[in-house]
């Protein structure tokens, strides 16, 4: 079997533990120096997924709370945020047939670690007598994957270097809230996930210079071109500055998230 169409099986498998486990066996083509027999890509809106948890907009997504079930409620959009990022690498290695090995490698090792971050929070759950399934979520990280689907260069510059490297924004004000409370636990998971996730946005910053640079394009204002294009509005802060320098974004870039009315575009 092809790596695409391993990949392709495990994006559209809708059994949770079955698609981790096909996920896993990505490794075996890690390291491969031979170019991979390619596979007819197909649009997929909605990739394999349970028929639980009930999908709704995001205004519709469970609240968030500090109580109890507030806290569990955290816990269960967390592990879905990583169900969702397994699809996300599956989509990246099989509908881009043209890149360099390398870049396979790379999205790999972003599946293997995004289905060790979802089995982590999987498992966290089941221990507090909850499942993955039992809350609605909402399914906007998909819903830009489809909307990049037409190009690798706009699916690097908007999945990890916006969605993802949200969460490196957002990481440090999520554990303070777990942290002394009855779910500790959440915070050694959530240092694994960031540390991951930093590695994860350089993978798709050194991909996202790559294409710019092959293409003879400039990259910020490439971005905010796709900004503009994919989500209308300038992205809001604050940004998490350190985390961002850690996976490769540039001080360039950094003054633009930070101040994009700057930017002139000729």
């Amino acid at each position: 079997m092809s790596l695409f169409r391993l990949a392709y099986d495990a994006l559209i498998c809708n059994d949770v533990s079955e698609k981790v486990i096909l996920t896993s066996k990505l490794i075996h083509y890690k390291g491969l120096k031979d170019a991979y027999p390619k596979c007819k890509i197909k649009k997929i809106p909605i990739p394999g997924r349970p028929q639980k948890p009930t999908l709704v907009n995001f205004n519709g997504a469970p609240k968030r709370d500090k109580s109890e079930l507030g806290m569990i409620k955290n816990i269960h959009a967390i592990c879905h945020i990583e169900f969702n990022a397994i699809n996300l690498a599956l989509d990246a290695i099989y509908r881009f047939q043209e890149m360099p090995i390398e870049y396979y490698d790379d999205w790999i090792k972003v599946a293997i670690e995004e289905s060790y971050h979802f089995t982590l929070l999987r498992k966290y759950l089941e221990s507090l007598e909850y499942q993955y399934g039992d809350f609605d979520a909402h399914n906007g990280l998909w819903q830009m994957t489809v909307e990049t689907d037409y190009d690798v260069l706009a699916r690097m510059a908007l999945v990890p270097r916006v969605l993802e490297a949200r969460g490196l924004d957002v990481t440090p004000s999520i554990k303070k809230k777990f942290s002394g409370s009855k779910y500790n636990e959440m915070v050694s998971i959530l240092d694994i996930i960031f540390e991951d996730e930093i590695g994860h946005v350089k993978i798709g910053n050194f991909w996202y210079q790559y294409l710019c640079k092959k293409r003879k394009i400039d990259p910020i204002k490439t971005f905010d071109q796709l900004i503009k294009k994919h989500i209308g509005t300038n992205l809001r802060g604050p940004f998490n500055i350190e985390a961002r320098l850690l996976s490769d974004f540039s001080q360039s870039e950094l003054d633009y998230l930070e101040h994009p009315e700057l930017l002139i575009i000729k």
